[in-house]
């Protein structure tokens, strides 16, 4: 850990840093286990002009998802900018083992958070998805949000960065066109934004935690893609989920529609190993 961090740490919290060991806290930033005389903290630190405004979306939305009680998330202690990098200190949460109770609780806590609900798509400001900026304009409809603050967005990146054609890349009419006989009808849930399996953690008292979250009022369909992306998560998740549902759950074909935004994200982030599949929906769909 660097001087400076160490220093700015101990003198907002007001102790001494006994150990600061580095954990896996992602792609993006430097995460460690402090020992902070004797109680533990979880730390993230970016490096860069935007660390502070990424960390900042962060700490915004853990407090969102915390506010409605449906789901917990770990306590905010303090958001610091320094010189050149910024740092969110969290308290530390151990990690359990999940058991098909704790996936079945934690399905039908999600589902709770997406009961939260607001009149128009979007959020109070942008924020990111990994380290790409997310916009979130305030939409009236999910086909329209969806098209222009989500898909949009990513699929120019992609052809500025050469992996789209021009041809590849449908245009917003159509696609929009397209989105609202496809998509299922919602109003606006408070989701999670990026819940793979990275982004959620049972505790060693059976809690389930959302951390990392990029947040919006959004079709909740979007978490529920997100979380099968990747081989999916258990399927008592999955049965809590649709046992507490207040909206119809997606069926495969919206799911795999969903999906592509997360593809896109992987592709401008990792590049071509995603290209086909994205390519593979783009055709499916539009």
């Amino acid at each position: 850990m660097e001087t400076s961090l160490r220093e700015h740490i101990e003198a907002v919290m007001g102790r001494k840093i006994l150990s600061a060991n580095p954990v896996s806290g992602g792609d993006i930033s430097l995460a460690f286990k402090i020992d902070l005389e004797g109680e533990p903290l979880f730390c993230k630190y970016h490096k860069g002009a935007q660390g502070f405004t990424m960390l900042q979306a962060e700490k915004t939305g853990l407090e969102a998802i915390s506010a409605t009680g449906c789901i917990k998330t770990p306590r905010v202690l303090h958001l610091g900018k320094l010189k050149i990098s910024a740092c969110l200190l969290m308290e530390y949460v151990e990690r359990g083992h999940p058991s098909e109770k704790n996936m079945a609780h934690f399905g039908e806590q999600l589902a709770r958070l997406h009961g939260t609900k607001q009149p128009l798509f979007g959020w109070d400001t942008d924020n990111f998805i990994g380290s790409l900026p997310q916009s979130n304009a305030s939409k009236q409809t999910w086909p329209e949000f969806y098209t222009t603050e989500r898909l949009g967005p990513q699929l120019r990146m992609a052809f500025d960065k050469g992996l789209l054609s021009r041809d590849e890349v449908p245009g917003e009419n159509l696609m929009e066109a397209r989105l609202r006989g496809l998509c299922s009808e919602t109003r606006p849930s408070l989701i999670h934004g990026d819940l793979w399996g990275g982004n959620y953690l049972i505790s060693t008292e059976d809690e389930a935690y959302l951390i990392d979250p990029s947040v919006s009022y959004s079709h909740p369909g979007m978490d529920l893609a997100m979380s099968r992306l990747f081989g999916g998560f258990s399927p008592a998740f999955y049965s809590g989920y649709e046992s507490a549902a207040s909206d119809l759950v997606p069926e495969q074909d919206e799911i795999e529609l969903y999906q592509l935004y997360y593809l896109l994200v992987h592709l401008n982030l990792f590049g071509v190993s995603y290209a086909a599949s994205v390519k593979r929906i783009l055709r499916r769909f539009f």
